[in-house]
């Protein structure tokens, strides 16, 4: 049976429990969110001793469902306040999940401020070891030391150095299939949280675990037959598709035609250099110097879309993997660089240091804004994260707490936050819906929270008018589905799949209902969905917000957007739609 691992920092003790009935059914993001709302004062600070930082692999993780490898990381964020979850793609939810273990739960602090911890897990418990060796050095010079030590087939959960000093824009790293530090639950600070608690290191080891039980394993593998013939047909997730061939970069040249690519700190929705840092000058450029047309890899084991890419030099010497469409846009044209070779080392230089590339690209922006730099100054960007952040200045410590704390510092007005959180790569008064998504999503302003760009740019799902206002019903029901494929363990990408091909959507139930022996319909994907929205929403009044947070920046209302010059026109009672269930 699986269990709940519970390591209490202030004590160095960890202790494995049963699992509560309510939690029986959940995985991901509902296992954490719930954890979080029943275990965390929402008025607490999130880097004293009262938050709690919970991993929970999903329902799926561990099983060789398709894409299945997702790991829900939640905590009360130290750069929303909110209620946070934030996933990424790694083999370590994998490992934790055949280990038995439904959910890790750290709480307490050292009673030694400043210590930080390698945290070992395998079949036989939990041990913890100094990890002051580590302290301060990069994630690129500390992976491979680790996996020297402890051998290749175990996997490590990690903060770097802005973790270190409890930075709010720190993510949680995992590496990737090759070993790379470069898989991130990068948004909301948790690798701050992470840090605060003096966890260094979580490194598990699943050899002779238990694995996942299946309870109809008929019935899963009829599911996982089912969505793994959805994705690889459809156009984006398919081999040699989209995403296999360009990456999420993809998405560069697309959102830019629809002059929805924000760019200069959101001061235009069109990108003269876009073409430069698209996911076909990626595809390009590599097939330039290596000779050979390069398709993607994937993040973890198991992942059949396939979508991370890996970018080389002149000399076909790697320099980064992997460049995700987010990222080429937040260092890239947010900041108005439009020079892949930079964007490559600036997205290296986040994955060494510990950075959500998506916050830090807005911090950039909204320095630049400040005059702390001219737009499209790379060398100035690099300097900003590899001198002032990585050895903690007090410029650096700013910079670190994210674009809002920033603006706040410079006097900066254009400070494209929802919650605290900077926005990603999707322009809201070109494209409405994601706004609405933005304004009022649990988690600040994040478009995977309800990524209504499938209908309202890619026709995905049916198509939909990106400028017309009422969209509190699309973005509701993609914030609805949302939370519960995160709950699976799947990637968000399947969502292109199963919202086209019927049986890929009803093969995601039935293996869920495979491992648990659960009897639900595609119907009960929104009830759960809205469960976990529920408890979300409800931590944040808790926790003092109100309707009025769920807004959007004013200056995105009286500043109209090139090329389009439309401005941010959705009523305050459409945004308010969106929770009134």
């Amino acid at each position: 049976m699986a269990k709940i691992l519970r390591i209490n920092m202030a004590d160095l003790t960890a202790k494995y429990e049963d699992v509560p009935e309510k939690y029986k059914y959940l995985g991901g993001r509902g296992l954490t969110s719930s954890i979080i709302y029943d275990e965390v004062d929402p008025t607490c600070h999130p880097l004293g001793p009262h938050n709690k930082v919970v991993f929970a692999p999903g329902i799926l993780s561990g099983t060789n469902a398709p894409t299945s490898g997702r790991v829900s990381v939640g905590a009360k964020s130290p750069l929303t306040g909110t209620i946070k979850e934030s996933n990424a793609g790694s083999a370590w939810p994998q490992r934790l999940a055949r280990l038995g273990i439904k959910a890790l739960i750290i709480e307490g602090q050292p009673k030694e401020p400043g210590k930080f911890w390698l945290i070992y897990i395998n079949k036989d418990g939990v041990k913890f070891e100094p990890a002051d060796e580590y302290v301060g050095k990069g994630l690129y010079e500390v992976y491979p030391k680790l996996f020297e030590r402890f051998g290749k087939k175990v996997s490590i959960a990690s903060i770097g150095v802005a973790g270190e000093y409890k930075m709010a824009m720190a993510g949680v790293c995992f590496e990737d299939r090759e070993g790379r530090p470069s898989r991130y639950s990068g948004r909301g600070g948790l690798g701050a949280v992470l840090g605060s608690k003096g966890v260094k290191f979580i490194v598990v080891d699943d050899e002779g675990g238990p694995g996942v039980e299946i309870v109809n394993k008929e019935l899963f593998e009829q599911g996982r037959k089912k969505l793994t013939e959805a994705l690889r047909s459809h156009d984006v997730t398919k081999p040699k598709g989209g995403l296999n061939t360009y990456g999420t970069a993809i998405l560069v040249n697309i959102i830019n035609e629809a002059g929805g690519f924000p760019t200069r700190n959101f001061r235009e929705g069109r990108f003269e250099g876009a073409a430069k840092i698209s996911g076909e000058a990626i595809f390009e450029n590599n097939k330039k110097r290596l000779g050979k047309e390069l398709y993607n890899h994937a993040c973890h084991p198991g992942c059949i879309i396939q979508c991370s890419n890996t970018y080389y030099d002149e000399n076909g010497n790697e320099i980064v993997s992997c460049i995700e469409y987010e990222t080429t846009w937040a260092v890239g044209a947010n900041c108005g660089i439009d020079d892949l070779e930079a964007v490559a080392k600036l997205t290296w230089l986040c994955n060494d240091l510990g950075l959500d590339t998506i916050e830090t690209g807005g911090t950039i922006a909204v320095a630049m804004e400040a005059g702390l730099l001219e737009f499209g100054d790379a060398e100035g960007a690099i300097r900003l994260l590899d001198e002032e952040i990585r050895k903690g200045t007090p410029l650096g410590r700013i910079l670190g707490n994210g674009a809002a704390v920033t603006g706040k510092v410079f006097g900066v007005v254009r400070v494209p936050a929802v919650k605290g959180q900077n926005m990603p790569a999707y322009e809201p008064r070109a494209i409405k819906g994601i706004g609405v998504t933005y304004a009022t999503s649990t988690m600040g302003a994040d478009h995977t929270s309800g990524y209504t760009i499938a209908p309202e740019i890619l026709g995905v799902g049916g198509k939909v008018d990106p400028f017309a206002i009422e969209k509190a019903e699309l973005s509701r029901n993609f914030q609805v589905t949302t939370a519960f494929i995160d709950s699976t363990g799947h990637c968000l990408f399947i969502a292109f799949a199963i919202l086209d091909i019927p049986s890929g959507f009803e093969g995601m139930v039935e293996e869920c209902n495979g491992v648990l022996g659960t009897n639900w319909t595609t119907e009960d994907v929104t009830r759960i969905g809205m469960e976990i929205l529920r408890k979300e929403r409800e931590f944040n009044e808790k926790a003092g917000f109100t309707k009025a947070d769920d807004r959007l920046p004013e200056f995105m209302k009286y500043e109209p957007l090139p090329p389009h010059n439309v401005v941010w026109d959705v009523p305050d009672e459409e945004l308010d739609k969106v929770y009134a269930f």
